[in-house]
């Protein structure tokens, strides 16, 4: 199974190799089913996904079973990054807003610029679309990530190359860098560009927590001296500073290709820091979970509460935090149909149940975790049923009990 996955990653990166910005060879089309959702503050669920060059808005008033029509963010059509772990992003502001980016694949393989829009009306109307940063090369802006504070400041987090093309053929830069973007007025304006970290991974994507302090935490894959590639832990500050970056991960993965497999992060009531991520390293494979530890937490950084997230064929599991229950959720694939599961703890991550969630004969995106109030569910977009949304807590009926 292991060699079986290593394969998989390679045609991955080769399949990514095709750029979304490029005429394709004939054949039929790819379903394109990546898309992002959220929760505002009334309740009311905000999906966006790729039709053709635009960005579509959807929305649910009753938690996922019906949905309206899809409405464009972008009037002008323009070229969307929507595969892999690159798909257009939602957030809902602390007053209404709603803030959507997405990539935007230039002329040149790997290249992209990183795009925004913002709409004050409830998703009545959307801005020009705007560049959020302010380096206009044409070189890799790309795997957006997107959050919002408490306080209502707007972060924009991506993979960028600058600094790689700035050390030139013969320079030693390993991988890319984490840059990121801030606004403090609703998404009108954006300042940056900040720099959080050297030597990420070139193309996972990356997961942001808002802190209580307005600080954001980021966790992505990153390329640890030589070609280790674990995660990394950093603080983005509103006002540009980055904290020190940390080690995350020990799985000891050298590799020379990127996995298209990021992250996921969560925090509980008590401030522990819960994530997800894919490895093949020397000391395990598969896909994981853990509680982090931070500088200064708990002595040394590290992971506790080490699991593995179910069976081999599992793969883009994402995590969601409510009071001390934790629900991670992933995809598998039998041979013949994805199976959309859940492994749900209700003490913190110390114990663990499994459920099924749901299946489907065709093709489907990465799922999601979505929280609402104290109720956490499974977004899952599918070519076949669509958007679905599943109740995850409360946490009946379950099966196969984790210790």
């Amino acid at each position: 199974m292991r060699l079986l996955s290593v394969l998989g990653l390679l045609l991955c990166a080769c399949a990514h190799a095709q750029h979304t910005g490029h005429a394709q060879s004939s054949g039929p089309a790819r379903v394109e089913l990546a898309s992002s959702a959220t929760f505002d503050a009334q309740g009311v669920l905000w999906a966006v996904h790729k039709i053709g060059g635009h960005v579509m808005l959807r929305r649910s008033a009753d938690a996922g079973k019906s949905w309206s029509a899809p409405k464009p963010v972008n009037a002008a059509p323009e070229g969307i990054g929507a595969e892999g772990d690159a798909r257009p992003k939602i957030a809902a502001g602390t007053r209404g807003e709603l803030y959507v980016t997405w990539t935007k694949p230039l002329a040149k393989p790997y290249t992209g610029e990183i795009r925004f829009a913002r709409s004050l009306d409830g998703g009545a109307s959307f801005s020009v679309p705007i560049t959020v940063h302010a380096d206009r090369q044409e070189i890799t802006h790309r795997f957006d990530a997107l959050t919002v504070t408490r306080d209502g400041k707007l972060f924009v987090a991506w993979i960028d190359k600058r600094d790689m093309d700035a050390a030139g053929k013969e320079g030693k830069y390993r991988g890319a860098a984490v840059y990121f973007a801030v606004s403090d007025d609703r998404g009108a304006s954006f300042r940056g560009d900040y720099k959080l970290a050297d030597y990420s991974c070139e193309c996972c994507r990356i997961g942001l927590l808002p802190r209580d302090d307005g600080s954001v935490l980021a966790l992505w894959r990153h390329v640890f001296e030589p070609n280790v590639r674990d995660h990394a832990l950093g603080v983005m500050y509103a006002d540009g500073r980055a904290g020190t970056v940390w080690r995350a991960t020990f799985d000891e993965w050298a590799v020379d290709i990127c996995p298209h497999h990021g992250p996921s992060l969560a925090a509980d009531e008590r401030g522990r820091l819960h994530a997800v991520w894919f490895t093949q390293g020397a000391k395990r494979s598969g896909v994981f979970y853990g509680r982090l530890r931070m500088n200064g937490q708990s002595g040394e950084p590290g992971v506790d509460g080490l699991r593995p997230v179910g069976d081999d064929t599992a793969a883009h599991a994402d995590v969601a935090v409510s009071g001390s229950t934790v629900v991670v959720a992933w995809k598998a694939f039998d041979g013949t149909r994805s199976r959309l599961r859940a492994m749900v703890s209700a003490d913190g991550g110390n114990t663990w149940r499994e459920r099924d969630l749901r299946t489907t004969s065709g093709a489907s995106d990465q799922p999601r975790m979505l929280r609402h109030g104290a109720r956490l569910f499974a977004f899952w977009h599918t070519q076949l049923e669509g958007f679905t949304v599943t109740p995850v807590t409360p946490v009946t009926p379950l099966t196969t009990v984790m210790p």
